[in-house]
């Protein structure tokens, strides 16, 4: 059996290094012999103060615990020397205690501050590697190459902090073909995710037992319903799926059921061709169905593309309320690789919007026939 591969790694996690020691050094020297100096030409201590302010705050929120340690030490030392050095300025011993005394109180307070932040961050940091992990088993990296296709596209959660929305997409390599899911789950938020996470999981173990996509998409269903059982107990709202389920073997034609779903595009001989498809129920909500579930076949010659999105691409606006033109702009790009095809849709239809927040998910896939078949 063919195996899928997976070609690009998971997006790394970006993360701010702290300053090198060197450069701590130099900035706090720096600033030290300016403060101290202006503090002189002055006559009064009054300039020490930015300094107990400016410095350990500063090294707290950008530094490591030993550079703020380093920052807060030579804070005090320095307003120490300077207050010792001058103690004949007529200020009472009191005064002199008191800032000495101010300046060492701000230098641990910046230091606990630090380890505080330090360790935000690494439990932070060890969240999200957790969290990227799952995504890695739960939304495969792309691109996905399989004997049938590759499959390359884009995945943009709505919110730029999540790593899974409600949009979903899965590949898996079957007896039967290479399997394709995209769907999009009604609503947004954590339960939303739940119910993505349903469908997915449901997806790679049928995907693998049913030879029939009839019976597949039934077994999707089914896990729909039962995540609304699931959640009715807890409180939930009930979720319902829209989702494409498409099978490609060796054979010229393929295989699609349309579960409510945004109909593919097909790009061939460098022509823009949208299929016309049945559209059923979404998945979760076939008790509802008047006609039973129906596959649809269509031609996919080798060499060809075809596009699968959700709604979070069709139903861009621009500034004047009007829909991204799906097929329109499809139609300038049909010469771009398959890799590159659903990058130059997203962010074409990024700035159609004129740059503004989004407000869906945005899954976009190109599924390129193998050229050998």
């Amino acid at each position: 059996m063919p195996r899928t591969r997976s070609t690009r790694s998971a997006r790394p996690f970006e993360t701010v290094e702290a300053p090198s020691d060197g450069a701590v050094v130099i900035a706090v020297v720096s600033l030290t012999l300016l403060v101290v100096l202006l503090g002189a030409l002055s006559a009064s201590p009054v300039w020490l103060l930015g300094l107990l302010v400016f410095l350990p705050g500063a090294a707290s929120a950008l530094c490591t615990a030993r550079q703020t340690m380093f920052v807060a030490g030579w804070t005090t030392a320095v307003v120490v020397a300077t207050v010792l050095i001058r103690h004949g300025d007529g200020r009472s011993w009191l005064d002199r205690l008191l800032m000495m005394l101010l300046t060492c109180a701000l230098g641990l307070a910046a230091v606990y501050a630090c380890h505080r932040r330090i360790r935000r961050e690494t439990e932070m940091l060890r969240l999200r590697s957790t969290a990227a992990a799952m995504q890695r088993h739960i939304l495969r990296p792309l691109p996905l190459l399989t004997d049938d296709v590759l499959v390359d596209g884009v995945y943009e959660p709505v919110q730029e902090d999540r790593l899974i929305g409600g949009d979903i997409y899965d590949v898996v390599v079957s007896p039967w073909g290479t399997r394709v899911l995209i769907g999009d789950v009604q609503g947004k938020g954590l339960p939303a995710v739940g119910a993505a996470f349903a469908v997915i999981g449901a997806f790679r173990e049928a995907a693998h037992r049913e030879p029939t996509l009839t019976a597949l998409v039934d077994a999707l269903d089914a896990s729909v319903v039962r995540h609304n059982s699931y959640a009715a107990q807890t409180g939930d709202d009930e979720r319902f799926v829209t989702a494409l389920i498409v099978n490609i073997d060796a054979q010229s034609e393929v295989q699609v059921i349309n579960c409510g779903h945004i109909a593919p595009q097909l790009v061939q001989d460098a022509a823009v061709i949208t299929p016309e498809l049945t559209s059923g129920v979404p998945l979760g909500l076939a008790e509802l169905a008047v006609e039973p579930t129906t596959v649809d076949w269509f031609a996919f010659p080798p060499g060809s593309t075809l596009l699968l999105t959700t709604d979070g691409l069709t139903e861009t606006r621009d500034p004047d309320g009007s829909f991204y033109p799906v097929t329109e702009r499809l139609n300038g790009r049909v010469t771009l690789s398959p890799t590159e095809l659903p990058r130059a849709l997203y962010d074409d239809a990024r700035a159609f919007a004129g740059g503004g927040s989004r407000h869906d998910d945005v899954a976009i896939l190109s599924v390129r026939r193998s050229p050998y078949r």
